[in-house]
């Protein structure tokens, strides 16, 4: 056999260490609120100071090295996302127009009242309705004012809803 399909340690991983691609499109900047770029710090020091001395006392060294791994990709994709990120304040009040990190109340066209935040997109969290600003929906709340009623396309068709209340987290 090849020396070229074998491998010359056991100590080399068995899967490499890779980012996922990002769901950024091509050229876009990497936005985050100030309490998401908070979070994803807190969560690297978590993951720095907590998990990686809990994995590394673990007795079972093959489920060490393969949680450490998991852990350091997931280590890795945090400080990629914290070395992009871009943090965007929010804007000054009076708070008229729909900016990044805006959170809307909306009307929908069946009268149902709801509310969005635009986030970035390590901050989705679609339980809350945290939208990414690059979502459909929010590109076509994005620069909107209060009263006005906008139009946006979803699988299912057109939709319509009217902006009720525009606010910010301070």
């Amino acid at each position: 056999m090849s020396k070229a399909f074998t491998r010359e340690s056991d100590d080399t991983p068995e899967q490499p260490i890779t980012r996922p691609p990002s769901t950024l499109p091509p050229g876009a900047k990497n936005y985050i609120t100030p309490d998401g770029a908070r979070q994803l710090r807190e969560e690297l020091h978590r993951l720095l100071q907590v998990e990686r001395p809990r994995i590394a006392a673990l007795s079972d060294i093959a489920e060490q090295k393969r949680q450490l791994q998991r852990l350091n990709q997931h280590i890795v994709t945090l400080e990629n996302s914290l070395g992009t990120a871009e943090i965007v304040s929010p804007p000054a009040k009076p708070w008229e127009q729909v900016r990044f990190g805006a959170t809307i109340t909306v009307r929908e066209g069946n009268g149902v009242e709801t509310h969005y935040r635009i986030v970035g997109i390590d901050e989705i969290n679609l339980d809350r309705d945290w939208i990414s600003w690059c979502s459909p929906l929010a590109k076509a709340l994005l620069n909107a004012r209060l009263s006005q009623h906008i139009r946006f396309r979803t699988p299912s068709g057109e939709q319509q809803m009217e902006i009720l209340a525009i606010t910010y987290e301070t």
